[in-house]
């Protein structure tokens, strides 16, 4: 019997790379310009998802007259035209290019996002840094899929096995304990970077199967995502 396949599910940010704070700043611009109401009050974003995220803030600053999908339309319009400004005021986290080139060479690997941003968002931050072609897009997990994040990595799954008629390992790479439970509700291996506001024993405590401080050890990265 023949092995399934790996269908490596990325977290983007602090995971692959950090934006700069472009996306956040588009996020603000466009619910002010979108519900006419001025910006107060800022929630955590880190691990999260958009439609959670515009749900909260929608409460926060009692907007009841405005749709998410009104709001991510204008928000990918401020997005597309800040999108230089993701290499430029951003970066990749050590590692990332050179693990993501050694698992395309395997025929054996899938990798896809799994994020909390909404897939216009997505494609746009790692098309940014060149990594476009390094993720098979159609069958990520997105924020507007759902609000829960565990939601996000079971839809990834269902559509990768849909699209290619087979069984997969799932293996999730993220920054976030809510990347680390994701991943465990729908019985993936995780391995968690230390690499955005979450310690590493935050991390391990949450469940994660490996923690690395970073990628920067690509063959140690390497390992960790294909040992299963």
């Amino acid at each position: 019997m023949r092995v399934p396949r790996l269908l490596v599910m990325w977290d983007i940010d602090y995971t692959l790379l950090r934006g700069g704070g472009v996306a956040a700043r588009s996020w603000k611009a466009a619910f002010t310009e979108v519900t006419g109401v001025g910006w107060r009050e800022t929630p955590v974003f880190g691990g999260r998802t958009d439609l959670d995220i515009c749900a909260e803030v929608f409460a926060t600053h009692g907007v009841t007259d405005c749709t998410p999908e009104r709001f991510f339309a204008r928000y990918v319009e401020l997005v597309e035209q800040a999108g230089h400004e993701f290499a430029e005021q951003g970066a990749l986290m050590p590692g990332v290019r050179e693990v993501l080139t050694h698992l395309g060479t395997d025929p054996g690997i899938v990798q896809t996002l799994v994020t909390g941003n909404i897939p216009q968002v997505a494609r746009l931050k790692v098309a940014a840094f060149g990594l476009a072609d390094d993720f098979d897009f159609e069958v990520g997990g997105y924020g507007t899929d759902d609000s829960v994040r565990a939601t996000l990595v079971k839809r990834s799954l269902a559509r990768a096995e849909a699209k290619y008629g087979e069984r997969f390992r799932p293996v999730v790479v993220g920054d976030t304990v809510n990347d680390v439970t994701a991943a465990l509700a729908n019985g993936a291996a995780v391995v968690a970077v230390a690499t955005g506001a979450t310690p590493a024993a935050e991390l391990a405590a949450a469940g994660a199967h490996t923690v690395l401080t970073d990628l920067s050890d690509a063959e140690a990265a390497v390992r960790a995502l294909t040992s299963g």
